[in-house]
């Protein structure tokens, strides 16, 4: 009986009953079918279906996404994330002009750029992002484009390459709070990604940085607290807090769904400790609302500065 009772416990615990606030509204119009479609004749990724994010339907039917280069397969194997990790086989140095093809056939104002891991190349990739900021410039000047881009494994010489291209925003996530980083991750380490966040700030003083915490993997109220310091620490300026969402039964558990009440009150912790910009509820992710929060950035520190 005890452990019948206890399988049973185990299994609630796996599957946690999903809060009303984290119902998504689907909507998959004709844009949205466009940018399907366009995506596949270009041979391009996005992180919008490799990583399965909740808020793909409003993001596409408003014509926008967040490219994914270096092909689809991850060298890593984070346990919150559902991009496929193996040996990837692919560097396609023709990748950056298809995007920047893409992004003008979509008529972006603001385009997100991020990657796989690619810890199999020397460079990390760094290059090819490099290439791909200036081929979108060459095709859409007006475009503001934002890198969210791996660790490269401490590599000052690749994060050099990528802060030369000079893109608007440079965006690394620390992905959980210091104690959950090695359970949460693969080969990326906490302090790495502060010193890289530090090390941007340093070589680019002009080109905002940004990070993004998921909440629900066990972390306490205090922790994330002390992450919001760290990142301040390193004049880290665009926060972004999301509920994670379990992509299938083998990644990490939920411990918990935060309400949007705690959301609302982290907002403001953040906002208290200098970021200029923090976007946060259940459905955030690292580059919901991009454009929006670029603008409110700008905007917070040019009244800074008055």
């Amino acid at each position: 009986m005890d452990k019948k009772a206890g399988m049973t416990m185990k299994t609630k615990q796996q599957a946690l009953p999903k809060p009303d606030w984290l119902r998504i509204k689907l909507t998959t119009g004709g844009n949205y079918a466009e940018i399907k479609d366009m995506m596949g004749s270009k041979k391009l990724h996005t992180v919008c279906e490799e990583a399965r994010c909740p808020n793909i339907y409003e993001c596409w039917a408003n014509r926008t996404a967040t490219f994914m280069i270096l092909g689809d397969i991850c060298t890593r194997a984070c346990r919150f994330c559902a991009v496929k990790t193996g040996m990837p086989t692919e560097l396609d140095l023709e990748e950056p002009k298809r995007v920047a093809e893409a992004a003008e056939q979509m008529g972006l104002r603001h385009c997100v750029v991020t990657s796989v891991a690619r810890d199999d190349l020397k460079d990390g990739g760094a290059m090819i992002f490099a290439e791909t900021v200036k081929a979108i410039r060459e095709r859409l000047p007006l475009c503001s484009v934002e890198v969210l881009i791996p660790d490269f494994m401490g590599s000052e010489e690749s994060l050099r390459v990528v802060m030369d291209a000079n893109p608007n925003i440079l965006n690394h996530n620390i992905e959980t709070v210091a104690r959950m980083s090695d359970r949460v991750r693969a080969k990326a380490k906490y302090p790495r990604s502060i010193e890289l966040l530090k090390r941007a700030k340093q070589m680019k003083p002009n080109i905002p940085t940004k990070s993004s915490i998921m909440l629900g993997v066990g972390e306490t109220y205090e922790e994330i607290l002390q992450a919001m310091d760290d990142l301040r620490a390193v004049d880290v300026d665009i926060l972004t807090l999301g509920q994670y969402l379990q992509p299938t039964p083998n990644h990490l558990p939920i411990v918990r769904y935060v309400h949007p009440d705690e959301f609302a009150q982290l907002k403001e912790e953040g906002l208290k400790r200098g970021f200029s910009h923090v976007e946060s509820g259940p459905l955030v992710r690292s580059s919901y609302h991009a454009h929006e929060q670029v603008k409110s950035a700008s905007e917070a520190k040019t009244a800074a500065t008055l």
